[in-house]
């Protein structure tokens, strides 16, 4: 695959940086892609040089006047721990770091940036954003759905927004490239930064996506409740259906962190249900043998076993495929496997998702959020657009837009899977091919 890392630059900075610090970040300052001895000249830029990419940071010029700057902050698709963080991050940084006084916060998702859907802008102060940290979702609010590029650049031009933060999954990132596209074709000199959201951490190149630490922390709870009910009961299992449309990530690492697993079921990794080698009947051979499991299914395992060949695919408002509900599925499948056999089970189902989507960041994914939001606003007072911020092997990194595509999966054969298979105990393969 070949990869295009570089930033573009509004226009030469001739501002001196109003950040008081001895060390600047300059733009030659880069690292490198592949780290790996063997591999890392394998891949190389248009001037044959490994390939790398541009460190965040504070520069020592400025592109954009702070007493002059309006900043705009813009959250959407689907609610995501860390989000106010990031939103208090952006509007302190700005204000105190860079005297910048103009901010504000658009309702409501891209629905916010269009005139015609009549939402007003919030204005964001460090008094208002102060506490913001301490609830879930976003104070912004957020939607699903692209909106017409023109009619949010010609909105853009009449607030005469200088740096717009746009905070959203992959669909976000793909809008707010089109919508730098739009303003570059005008040649007009507002900065657009991305912060990537999405919290089945599955954005390629990007090595953690913001709250998905705090996702595993609430699941690990979950599994807890699971693991206490299935114990509980005579023949008890507990069922928890978790996020990760594409990707397992979260189902893998909350059973790594929880040991109480026995069954972790992802997109990833195909599986029957009936037959020899089924999840059914190797659940009912731990039934009989242990009395209790835990099983583990992330939302996108299982579509091909639900989907019959004449189901029509459905698409939400920002284009992805609505799933089958696999966790009812899977509940129902159990039952009424165990009724035939007359073996009596006592099954609890638990859907965690909405309310670890919901709740606030926790330490861990507090400090992320605040790292991406100060290396966003260096980035737009820079004047770089088109460019999203990032961690890669624990260096905060500029990525082009385009960048952040969810495709990043679990390797069935890799060190994260095969992990997995040790904590619980799982067969390798449950298929009878």
């Amino acid at each position: 695959m070949k990869y295009n890392f570089a930033i573009e630059n509004l226009g030469k900075r001739e501002i001196s940086s109003p950040i008081s610090i001895s060390q600047f970040t300059a733009d030659e300052s880069k690292l490198l892609f592949n780290a790996h001895l063997e591999n890392y000249n394998s891949l190389k830029d248009d001037q044959g040089n490994p390939l790398s990419v541009e460190l965040a940071g504070p520069r020592e010029k400025i592109y954009f006047n702070p007493a002059e700057t309006k900043a705009l902050i813009v959250t959407c698709g689907g609610l995501c721990p860390g989000i106010n963080d990031v939103i208090r991050s952006i509007t302190l940084t700005l204000f105190h770091r860079y005297g910048v006084s103009e901010i504000w916060g658009a309702k409501f998702g891209l629905r916010g940036l269009n005139p015609q859907c009549g939402h007003d802008l919030i204005k964001l102060t460090p008094k208002f954003v102060d506490t913001i940290t301490s609830i879930g979702g976003s104070i912004l609010s957020t939607s699903r759905g692209p909106q017409d590029a023109d009619i949010m650049l010609d909105y853009l031009v009449k607030l005469k927004i200088n740096l717009l933060f746009c905070i959203g999954g992959d669909g976000t990132m793909r809008a707010a490239d089109a919508l730098k596209n739009k303003i570059t074709q005008r040649k007009l000199k507002i900065a657009v930064v991305g912060i990537p959201k999405t919290i089945d951490n599955d954005l390629d190149l990007i090595q953690k996506s913001f709250g998905f630490d705090t996702a595993i922390e609430k699941a690990v709870e979950s599994i807890k409740s699971a693991h206490v009910e299935s114990k509980g009961s005579f023949n008890g299992i507990g069922l928890i259906k978790i996020m990760g449309r594409q990707s397992g990530h979260i189902a893998a690492h909350a059973a790594l962190a929880q040991n109480d697993v026995n069954f972790v079921l992802i997109p990833e990794v195909p599986f029957d249900l009936q037959g020899e080698k089924g999840v059914l009947k190797i659940l009912e051979k731990r039934m009989n043998l242990r009395g209790h499991a835990v099983i583990l299914v992330a939302e996108g395992a299982g579509q091909e076993i639900m989907r019959m060949k004449d189901t029509p695919l459905e698409k939400d408002s920002s284009g992805n495929v609505r799933l089958l509900d696999i966790g009812r599925f899977l509940k129902n499948a159990i039952e009424e496997h165990f009724q035939k056999i007359n073996m009596e089970i006592n099954l609890k189902y638990i859907e965690p998702s909405y309310l670890i989507r919901s709740i606030p960041a926790n330490a861990s994914d507090g400090i992320y959020c605040s790292s991406l939001g100060q290396y966003a606003v260096h980035a737009a007072m820079a004047g770089k657009t088109g460019l999203l911020v990032a961690l890669m092997r624990e260096e905060y990194v500029h990525l082009p837009l385009n960048a952040a595509v969810s495709r990043r999966k679990i390797d069935p054969q890799a060190n994260i899977w095969q992990r997995v298979l040790e904590t619980t105990g799982q067969p390798a393969e449950m298929r009878n091919i």
